[in-house]
């Protein structure tokens, strides 16, 4: 019961990050945008890709977070939409390396990461339950 509610936070906070970096954040300055970006257009740029790849990313990302959200009740999402929030969180990271960003700016990346992680590994200790 206990990993079944983790895994259900670690959904709903991953969903709510992605939905306010991409839908409600995306022209806004924070302090966690690559380089000295204020919006998301400048942050790609900043990491040398073009404004169809952020489109994409976005497009992508929130997508996975709508997967994540509806696994609550379709689990058959889950460790598809948590794997490739995964493997775009490392992308995250990569850029910020790539502009040597200070580290505390790949945190909230970091932190998706994990919680990506976690759900995978989660739902294959469920499904040995």
């Amino acid at each position: 019961m206990l990993l079944s509610t983790a895994l259900i936070v670690a959904k709903i906070v991953i969903s709510i990050t992605i939905f306010n970096v991409w839908l409600v954040r995306v022209n806004k300055p924070t302090p966690w945008r690559g380089g000295d970006a204020k919006s998301m257009k400048e942050e790609f740029e900043t990491y040398g890709l073009s404004k169809a790849i952020m489109y994409i990313v976005g497009t992508i990302k929130v997508i996975l977070a709508i997967m994540l959200f509806i696994s609550i009740w379709v689990p058959e999402l889950s460790t598809p939409a948590a794997g490739a929030m995964g493997i775009f969180m490392l992308g995250a990271i990569a850029m910020h390396f790539k502009v040597a960003d200070p580290k505390i700016r790949s945190f909230p990346a970091l932190v998706l990461l994990l919680l990506s992680i976690g759900i995978v590994v989660g739902e294959v200790l469920l499904e040995g339950l």
